[in-house]
C-alpha cells in the first residue's frame, strides 16, 4: 500500500533543545495511524515538524510523493493535508457559520451542508459564537473547518483532550468516518485506549524517539506494554 506521509530521521530543534531524535514513520493511505506517547514525549512537535511549523534541521518529510520537508505551511495544506492543532483555536468572536466560511474552499466532497450532515450539533449552534461553544463543540468546528478543505490527509493533536468520556466518542466516530471516506488520518492522542481502538497502526514516541512501531491490536493486547510506553491503560 502507498504511503500518504513518511518522515526519515527527522531531527528538530528548539533554539540549542535537541527535540527529536531520528524520528521516522509512515501513514498509509486510507488509513488510521496513531502516534502515542506521554507528556513531553514529543508529540506536537513531530506534526508541527511534519506540517513544517518547526522545520527539522535533518530528515525528510515526503507527503504524497512530494518532497515537502523545506515547504511552508501553506503549501503543505495546499498539497491536501489538513491539519487541527492542539487547543482547537477557532475564531471566538464569529459563529460558527462565519468559522466555517473562513477556510479556502477546495473541490470535493466536503461541503458546510455536509458538515452540517456530520455534526448536527454545530446545525443547531450555527448562529452561536465560538466563545459561546462547548470544548466538544470547539473540537467538532475545528475538524470541521480542516475538513472543508477536502483534505487527503488530516493530522489531529490530541483530539479527546479535555472532553467528556461520550463526547470523545462522538469526536473518535467521525475520524472513522474520516478513513471510511478514503481519507488517510495522523492521530495524536494520549487516550491509549481510543487511539489504539480506532488505528490500523501505533507508533510511540519516548523522549523524542520512536520506542514502539507496529500493529495497534497487537499493541492494544498488550495491557503491560501500553502502561509502560504510553504511561496509560488500554482498558481505561
Amino acid at each position: 500500500m502507498n504511503a500518504a506521509l513518511t518522515a526519515e530521521e527527522l531531527h528538530t530543534y528548539y533554539g540549542k533543545s535537541h527535540i527529536l531524535h531520528g524520528v521516522s514513520l509512515a501513514v498509509e493511505e486510507g488509513r488510521i495511524t496513531a502516534l502515542l506517547g506521554r507528556n513531553g514525549a514529543g508529540k506536537t512537535t513531530t506534526l508541527r515538524t511534519l506540517m513544517g511549523l518547526t522545520p527539522a534541521r535533518q530528515g525528510r518529510v515526503t507527503i504524497f510523493g512530494a518532497d515537502t520537508t523545506r515547504w511552508p505551511t501553506f503549501r503543505i495544506a495546499a498539497n491536501g493535508v489538513g491539519y487541527v492543532p492542539e487547543g482547537r483555536r477557532i475564531f471566538a468572536n464569529l459563529s460558527v457559520e462565519e468559522n466555517l466560511r473562513v477556510p479556502l474552499a477546495r473541490s470535493g466532497p466536503w461541503t458546510i451542508a455536509r458538515i452540517y450532515e456530520l455534526f448536527p450539533r454545530l446545525a443547531e449552534r450555527k448562529e452561536s459564537r465560538g466563545r459561546q461553544l462547548s470544548g466538544g463543540e470547539q473540537e467538532m468546528l475545528s475538524i470541521a473547518r480542516a475538513l472543508l478543505l477536502n483534505p487527503q490527509l488530516l493530522i489531529l493533536d490530541e483530539p479527546s483532550q479535555g472532553l467528556a468520556p461520550l463526547i470523545v466518542r462522538e469526536v473518535f466516530r467521525v475520524v472513522s468516518q474520516m478513513r471510511d471516506e478514503g481519507i488517510s488520518v495522523l492521530l495524536v492522542e494520549q487516550n491509549a485506549h481510543m487511539g489504539l481502538e480506532i488505528a490500523d497502526h501505533a507508533y510511540v514516541l519516548d523522549d523524542g524517539g520512536i520506542v514502539y512501531a507496529g500493529s495497534s491490536r497487537d499493541l492494544a493486547a498488550d495491557e503491560s506494554r501500553v502502561r509502560a510506553l504510553t504511561g496509560a491503560s488500554a482498558e481505561e
